[in-house]
């Protein structure tokens, strides 16, 4: 119950850095005045930064379809603890069918690995991310204060968080939902992660993220928040998430974090170097296309929207350097199987951003 453990043999896995918190976001943080602020950010800025060097030097998954035939249909969970250290995966703590212990972030990392590969499952006929029944591993209370939670190609990672602007990262089921569709996204597409292909990434993390949620939950369309993130900001941040769908750009204001940066529509794209070529704010715009388009096909969206959109995720058709029209055109070929309710909903969506779908 106790013992370290070690990890296998590593697979390879996809060089793209996949953490939650953007880092346009964390070089704001780090300019703050106050040290409780700057000093957490920039030791995660740091970390992040290693990170990505270290998936440099591993190589990439080729694109594939999803496997035709399924994988188990339960989950195999293991939560270890890396004691605010680095080195991963840390002491084992929780495994699959054990009971809860008394370490909180153990317990809703748990739960998230279970509701996201429940989802997968029930909802998408998948088993777990790659297809066929990947065991999904976690380690929680990574490094001290640190200000992120992320998928590394082979397991998730999880900060506590400074407490003053984030809180821990385990509570979230929308954020762990996102890391492990980049998983998702590693073993199928495998989109590159910078510019709009990029921002599709990240934007279908953020897709199935929320369907994690509201599947979870039961929501439909118009009971889901369809923010991304809405547990993990502190009381007397101004703001109720690091995203929304439903309205990008409105997620925060605050004298700390600045002001939500993302575009609803390709007028206000924005060109940047920073952030990959702007992947975690350009993705505003594919977001706010699968929300209106989910919510005027109504009911579940992960039975509506989120079916198309998983169906061009795991064609084979999707090229790893699509840009944002190549996706919504194979969107809008994907949704004529379903119906012309379906195909008119997703042709509407991508023209209220400025999307051409040819």
């Amino acid at each position: 119950m106790t013992a370290d453990i070690r990890r296998s043999s590593p697979r390879s896995v996809a060089t793209t850095p996949c953490a939650i918190v953007p880092p346009h976001l964390l070089n704001r943080l780090a300019r703050a005045e106050e040290p409780a602020v700057h000093e957490p950010a920039r030791r995660t800025l740091a970390l992040d930064a290693a990170q990505r060097a270290q998936r440099r030097l591993t190589a990439e998954i080729g694109p594939t379809a999803a496997p035709p035939t399924r994988g188990p249909d339960h989950s195999n969970r293991t939560v270890c603890d890396v004691e605010h250290r680095q080195e991963l995966p840390g002491r084992r703590i929780r495994g699959e069918g054990e009971a809860d212990v008394t370490d909180t972030s153990v317990n809703h990392a748990y739960e998230g690995l279970g509701a996201t590969f429940a989802f997968y499952l029930q909802a998408l006929s998948r088993s777990s991310i790659d297809g066929a029944g990947l065991p999904l591993d976690a380690s929680v209370h990574y490094r001290r204060d640190y200000d992120n939670a992320f998928w590394d190609g082979e397991q998730m990672v999880f900060g506590d968080g400074d407490g003053r602007i984030f809180g821990d990262f385990t509570q979230s089921p929308d954020v762990i939902g996102h890391e492990l569709t980049h998983g998702v996204t590693q073993y199928t597409a495998n989109l590159t992660y910078v510019g709009q292909s990029g921002a599709l990434n990240e934007h279908l993390s953020d897709v199935f993220g929320s369907l994690v949620e509201q599947y979870a939950k039961g929501e439909t369309t118009e009971e889901a928040s369809w923010l991304i993130g809405e547990e993990l900001l502190r009381p007397g941040v101004q703001g109720v998430a690091l995203r929304s769908m439903k309205a990008p750009g409105t997620a925060y204001d605050d004298d700390e974090l600045g002001k939500d940066p993302q575009p609803a529509h390709m007028n206000d794209f924005v060109q940047t170097f920073a952030d990959n070529g702007g992947v975690h704010i350009n993705s505003g715009i594919p977001n706010h296309a699968f929300y209106l388009a989910a919510t005027q096909l109504g009911a579940h969206a992960w039975d509506g929207a989120g079916r198309i959109w998983y169906d061009v995720l795991t064609s084979g058709t999707l090229a790893s350097d699509a840009d944002f029209t190549s996706f919504a055109q194979l969107t809008a070929d994907a949704a004529e199987a379903y119906g012309p309710q379906e195909r008119d909903a997703v042709l509407q969506a991508w023209d209220a951003v400025g999307v051409p779908t040819g």
